[in-house]
């Protein structure tokens, strides 16, 4: 991982980097062959070709181009081989201060699949989704400094996901074994309903009662509970920092029933997910009602005014 950032922020450097992001659109849970997640999605091309598909366009990505997928934009990827080369990309994706990396490769015709994988504890983690945020607004708008604009935020991004990869640790590699890739296909896969225990030990190699006996044992946590909690932290994130229903958040965490996700919410946090954005829109309405500046001897709520109407500018002659 190292040797890519450092020959992509050299590319970035030079301008030889294109970027290739889609539009955005509401999500829609029901495009067949197509998903979408919470956080931005980093694809970047090494080997082969990806075609991404998206609900208004689709377009290809080659080797020395980088697609960003902006959060909550459905999508679907076909991949292909070069002549002389198996296909492979590295895929960033975004979690609770938490920062996965993972090559991909061809697991069956057209189909990628993780080939391996890192997580890194990022307690910095709203620094990256800014700059990816801000990346995905930069390439939609025209203005005179666009380029140096991207150039600038795409060499931001690679130089700190480059620091992440030289300097970054993270509890989750601290396990081992299955438990470890467990964990792993579980926050890589969650938003999939068709998730099973099951599937996750037939990747694995084993039964299912092996796993989930090996996974209570090392974790002290049952493995469908993880999945189930892994799912219920997605919606929170959602419900935080998005306007999605909460209909389409349930489809986009893994249930296929939004009424089972209301009652499977319910039991983690105590309320339903309306009821926690109503408590979140209530906690931000507060705080907007605290003074903007405290002195001494009195509470300012306004946002200041000026003293005096600004002279006007001289015209030159």
């Amino acid at each position: 991982m190292r040797r890519v950032f450092d020959l992509w922020i050299k590319q970035a450097e030079r301008g030889q980097l294109r970027l290739r992001i889609p539009h955005e659109a509401r999500p829609v849970h029901d495009l067949r062959g197509m998903h979408y997640h919470y956080r931005p999605e980093i694809f970047l091309q090494i080997h082969g070709q990806t075609d991404f598909r998206f609900p208004r366009e689709h377009f290809e990505v080659n080797p020395g181009e980088i697609c960003i997928v902006p959060a909550g934009v459905p999508h679907g990827e076909t991949v292909h081989a070069d002549i002389d080369r198996p296909f492979r990309n590295l895929v960033a994706g975004f979690y609770n201060n938490t920062i996965s990396l993972h090559f991909a490769h061809e697991a069956s015709p057209g189909r990628p699949d993780i080939e391996a994988i890192e997580f890194f504890d990022v307690p910095s983690l709203d620094v990256f989704l800014t700059l990816t945020n801000h990346l995905v607004h930069a390439h939609a708008m025209q203005a005179p400094a666009r380029d140096a604009v991207l150039k600038g935020l795409l060499l931001a991004l690679l130089g700190l996901f480059r620091n992440v990869v030289e300097t970054g640790t993270g509890n989750l590699n601290g396990d081992i074994g299955k438990v470890f890739q467990a964990k792993c296909i579980v926050r890589e896969q969650f938003s999939n309903p068709d998730l099973r225990v099951q599937d996750i030990a037939a990747k694995l190699g084993c039964s299912a009662d092996y796993l989930s006996h090996l996974f209570h044992v090392e974790t002290k946590e049952r493995l469908t509970h993880y999945v189930q909690r892994i799912r219920i932290e997605g919606a929170i994130l959602a419900l935080e920092t998005t306007a999605l229903t909460v209909s389409e958040i349930a489809y986009a965490s893994g249930f296929a029933d939004p009424a089972y996700f209301a009652r499977v919410f319910k039991q983690h946090k105590g309320v339903s997910p309306q009821e926690f954005r109503e408590q979140l829109d209530a906690q931000r309405s507060r705080r907007d009602s605290d003074p903007k500046t405290v002195y001494a001897d009195r509470l300012d709520f306004t946002h200041g005014t000026p003293q005096r109407k600004p002279e006007a500018a001289a015209v030159p002659a």
